[in-house]
């Protein structure tokens, strides 16, 4: 703890922040090792190859993404916001028209030369997140007019809504629910916000019922409302995750006494949370729960102490975000919700979709970063004791 502590001195912004980054990439270490041993069966290498190729390697470069993030000044995320937004919609139609396909869902580009692939909806998140926090502090005089704040505002909501809802519904649903909380912390109108509400919901049915995967989202629903109806092929994923579930007890099996990975699909990305369960039982699942709690509950006091609207808005957006793909993910693993494929923020193994989410938190840690500075002036300036906003107790 002594050595945590150390490299926390060296880092600037909420403390505890960066202490959650720091457990949850130790655990994300330890989950995938030992889930990815069937994977590793099939792929012909090792699970220490796979890990320092493939997971290490990501892990590490988050961490870095995360500390030169929260370096930069918040404020220039602002005029990059519009630049990610022109690339990000032209390159969410070309993934829906060209991207690499898997199980029936057109959502990855290939990066050419390297030849890794991405979800775009990913670099989609960051993008819209930190355009509407922009366009929100920027019509704030306005912010009731509905030519002038609101079309424009909706306008590139609803786009990048139906653009990655016809490949990636769940991530869409989501990303939505977060632009209308960023839409009330925005001061947005009641009456306007329930057209957008409104608005969403046609949407939806059209992609429900109109969109090219509509036949895969009517299947997913119904097997989560009528389980008992369904064929087992079509509950598979769910019924192996409750398996692990009630397998793990309240202590667990031990690390790397999962047998359920053997039987998940993605047991080291959609369903780590189940395998967690299973072999750290009910107290590793309330670890993982709780640290999220803080970590929201920190953003919030970012939130509330930000002097400025734009990072209030920015933490806001992006502490939502991860949370709620967070709790989105562990509610399919104990069957709160259908099946998607929704990853465990800084704990799923992943590529690019761990690097996007580091640049989340090296955001959010840049406005906290900008509260602490802000907090120590005032308190040097008005000679009373420093008290330094974030700071994190000595551990023992």
């Amino acid at each position: 703890m002594v050595a945590i502590n150390r490299i926390l001195e060296k880092t600037k912004g909420d403390r505890w922040i960066w202490l959650i980054i720091i457990l949850l990439s130790m655990i994300s270490i330890l989950a995938v090792y030992s889930a990815t041993g069937t994977y590793a069966y099939k792929t012909g290498k090792t699970v220490e190859k796979i890990l320092l190729t493939k997971h290490l390697i990501f892990v590490i470069l988050g961490i870095g993404m995360i500390y030169i993030a929260h370096l930069l000044d918040y404020k220039y995320y602002a005029g990059i916001s519009k630049i990610l937004m022109i690339i990000t919609i032209p390159l969410l139609f070309y993934t829906l028209a060209f991207g690499e396909t898997l199980n029936d869902a057109s959502r990855w580009v290939k990066i050419p030369i390297i030849g890794l692939t991405f979800q775009t909806s990913d670099l989609a998140k960051l993008s819209l997140i930190t355009f509407l926090a922009r366009m929100l502090t920027k019509k704030q005089e306005n912010i009731k007019d509905v030519k002038k704040a609101f079309i424009p505002i909706m306008g590139s909501v609803c786009v990048v809504f139906i653009l990655i809802a016809l490949a990636n519904l769940s991530t869409a649903l989501m990303l939505f629910g977060v632009s209308v909380l960023l839409l009330i912390i925005g001061r947005i109108s009641i009456k306007q916000i329930a057209m957008v509400c409104a608005g969403g919901l046609v949407l939806l049915m059209f992609v429900i019922f109109l969109g090219p995967r509509r036949e895969t989202y009517k299947s997913r629903i119904n097997s989560f409302l009528h389980p008992e109806l369904q064929h087992s092929d079509k509950t598979y994923q769910a019924d192996q995750s409750k398996i692990a579930l009630a397998t793990g007890g309240f202590f667990g099996k031990g690390p790397g006494n999962s047998t359920q990975r053997n039987f998940l699909p993605h047991p080291y990305s959609d369903f780590i949370f189940a395998i967690i369960v299973e072999e750290y039982g009910m107290l590793g699942a309330l670890v993982i729960v709780v640290l999220y709690l803080v970590l929201l509950y920190r953003c919030v006091r970012i939130v509330t102490q930000s002097p400025k609207a734009f990072g209030a808005l920015l933490a806001a957006g992006l502490s939502f975000s991860l949370t709620i793909q967070a709790f989105a993910n562990m509610a399919v693993a104990v069957g709160l919700g259908p099946v998607t494929g929704v990853p465990l923020p800084l704990v799923s193994m992943g590529g690019t979709s761990m690097i996007f989410t580091s640049i989340a938190f090296g955001i959010i840690l840049s406005v906290s970063r900008d509260v602490e500075e802000n907090g120590k002036k005032v308190l040097d300036d008005s000679g009373n004791k420093k008290v330094i906003v974030g700071e994190l107790p000595v551990l023992a």
